[in-house]
């Protein structure tokens, strides 16, 4: 399996996705693009909580 489809790796990806899909909300300036943003957002959100748990990813192994 590649270094892209470690578990890790996916979750870092899918937070990176809902970071960029928050900051496109908060440049939209139409209120039913920033609404559609923000909720994209959240469901990448839960799917990785909820694919991956919470906190996953987000430590460096020691």
């Amino acid at each position: 399996m590649g270094k892209e489809g470690r578990p890790d790796e996916r979750v870092r990806r899918m937070r990176e996705k809902a970071e960029e899909l928050e900051q496109a909300a908060q440049h939209a300036t139409d209120p039913g693009e920033r609404r559609r943003l923000r909720d994209e957002a959240l469901r990448v959100r839960e799917r990785s909580e909820r694919e991956y748990g919470r906190g996953s990813g987000t430590m460096d192994p020691m």
